[in-house]
């Protein structure tokens, strides 16, 4: 998302005088817009607390574990788990068991990146944050400042009778990290919506999954935490609306999806970010294909052993970004020049 980037003193000179022009402003200083400038003006709806751990970038695929207990995880039903939940879990609960010391997000994401590579999968893990975070800082799905009630919704599917397409591991993603998320953080039965095409949870149908999304969104306020993952199919789709740098929109895959369609990213920004109460804390786990940026967040980190700190998404589209901001971000900028 270079909106960021070309607002940065490493910008090029030609795109930056090009994004001034777009919004009127001629003959800009060279010294641009900082990124605390940037975060300290940006609009209320770019500070939300919102961070997603992806199994790949949305070139990469993600891929099924043919045997859970090579991780040293439970087998609640059957011998396959979803590569990106198993690794995480191993991480954070080998054994039932989390680690003596805590962990930070560099940690976590390396570790998880080492395992991958230890069993033959060459995807690497990724943090993607609305707010930059200090990855050396502790690794945890709800932080000490969400005291209030924790909800989740886990989706789990395994597109039983789909010839080519069935998969074997998604339903055990949904159970492992159902059990982690009650024994480590305190999640409640009660609080937690369960949909997978097993015959006995929710059907994962579009429909379903929007309304469980919309629901757990609109019952959460000011220190409450959402836990949301996703375990199943992703794709990529040609763009409608040209927001996106590649052409393409990154989706998620209902079980229904021949007869109802994806959930796009923009229909996940949506309804996930754009009604998300002040200080509810949001983290979601995507297990799937093409996953890095099916929120559209801006902050990236990559647990590849290369990146020290999170940056700024350089493939983050300019236009798109433009006209996701309000007047206040251009205000600023006309005040700067």
């Amino acid at each position: 998302m270079g909106f960021f980037n070309k607002l940065k003193n490493a910008a090029s000179k030609a795109i930056k005088e090009d994004l001034l022009k777009t919004i009127g402003i001629e003959d800009a200083d060279e010294g641009g817009m900082t990124r605390d400038e940037f975060e300290a003006n940006k609009p209320d709806e770019l500070r939300k607390d919102i961070r997603m751990i992806s199994g790949c970038a949305d070139r990469q695929t993600s891929a099924d574990v043919s045997n859970v207990s090579s991780f040293q995880l439970p087998d609640p039903a059957g011998r396959a788990g979803g590569a990106c939940t198993s690794t995480l879990l191993k991480v954070l609960y080998a054994d039932e068991q989390v680690p003596e010391e805590d962990l930070s997000f560099t940690q976590v994401l390396e570790q998880m990146r080492q395992n991958l590579k230890e069993k033959g999968y060459s995807q690497i893990p990724q943090l993607s944050s609305m707010n930059p975070i200090d990855v050396q800082t502790k690794f945890d799905l709800v932080p000490e400042t969400a005291t209030g009630v924790r909800r989740a919704v886990m989706i789990g599917i395994n597109y039983v009778g789909d010839e080519p397409g069935e998969l074997s591991g998604c339903w055990n993603d949904v159970l492992n990290m159902k059990k982690y998320i009650m024994d480590v953080h305190g999640f409640e039965e009660e609080n937690i919506v369960v949909l997978m095409d097993d015959g006995e949870n929710t059907e994962p149908t579009r429909k379903n999954i929007i309304e469980a999304y919309r629901t757990v969104v609109s019952q959460s306020e000011e220190g409450d935490a959402i836990f949301l993952h996703y375990s199943g199919h992703g794709t990529k789709l040609r763009d409608d609306d040209s927001e996106e740098s590649d052409g393409y929109d990154e989706a998620l895959v209902p079980r229904d999806f021949q007869e109802n369609g994806m959930i796009r990213d923009d229909d996940l920004y949506e309804i996930l970010v754009k009604d998300l109460a002040d200080g509810v804390h949001l983290v979601s786990l995507m297990d799937c294909c093409h996953s890095g940026t099916i929120m559209d967040l801006p902050y990236i980190f990559k647990g590849d052993g290369e990146m020290g700190e999170m940056i700024l998404d350089p493939d983050m589209n300019l236009d798109a970004f433009i006209e996701q901001i309000t007047g206040k971000l251009i205000e600023f900028l006309r005040s700067r020049f």
